[in-house]
């Protein structure tokens, strides 16, 4: 109850219109040496550039999920300014699907936040990170791939599944609704930093507005 206390609070405080973001990120075992070394990179950067940048510090509302082994919340939506950046260590398995539904279920919790407070807001975005394909049971994955298929039909959710490596499988990360997107070798900063300027070109519109966010070619193999 305190995090929505202080997200209560914030909002009143600043109605700006809001970017809920949940990066859910990857760092099951097969993650580690390089990759989380370069994830932790590009994640540092990222919330660096939101907090330096005049708009986005304002409208950017993210949190974080990682899943390895099981799904935490390690980064709460609210004041970025007053939270540490989380570090990163692979372990374990990777119940993908799980952390799907519990960002889904967080973002669908913060609009609601966001109308009880008068504050209006862009469709909400989930940004998924992975090396691999899920572990879990495959009713939840079943349950995941079609409430965020649904979702992104029905224009409740901008999706980028994002496919790390050659083995991440890029075939099931289609089954979320939208087209994947491959990272160029370990090139985390070059991602991070084209999803800090999609987030400014948002944040600089309005909702309702079409908006034309920024080319790929840094980072995407499949551009």
């Amino acid at each position: 109850m305190n995090q929505l206390t202080i997200g209560d609070e914030e909002l009143a405080d600043n109605p700006t219109a809001r970017v809920p973001i949940c990066l859910l990120l990857d760092v099951s075992l097969s993650m580690q040496g390089d990759p989380i070394y370069q994830l932790n990179e590009g994640v540092k950067m990222f919330i660096n550039e939101i907090i330096n940048d005049d708009m986005t510090r304002f409208s950017a509302d993210i949190t974080i999920l990682t899943f390895g082994g099981h799904v935490s919340q390690v980064f709460e939506f609210g004041n970025i300014e007053e939270q540490e950046i989380p570090i990163f260590t692979a372990v374990s398995t990777t119940p993908m699907a799980e952390a799907v539904l519990q960002a889904v279920e967080l973002l669908e919790d913060r609009k609601k936040t966001y109308r009880d407070n008068g504050v209006d807001y862009f469709q909400p975005w989930i940004v998924l990170m992975t090396d691999g394909g899920p572990t879990d049971d495959q009713y939840l994955i079943d349950e995941a791939t079609n409430k965020t298929t649904d979702m992104i039909k029905n224009k409740k959710l901008v999706m980028f599944s994002i496919g790390i490596g050659n083995d991440a499988d890029f075939d099931f990360l289609q089954e979320f609704g939208s087209p994947p997107a491959q990272l160029k070798g370990l090139k985390f900063k070059e991602f991070f930093q084209w999803l800090s300027q999609s987030v400014s070109t948002i944040s600089d519109s309005m909702p309702g507005d079409k908006i034309e966010l920024p080319p790929r070619e840094g980072w995407d193999a499949l551009s």
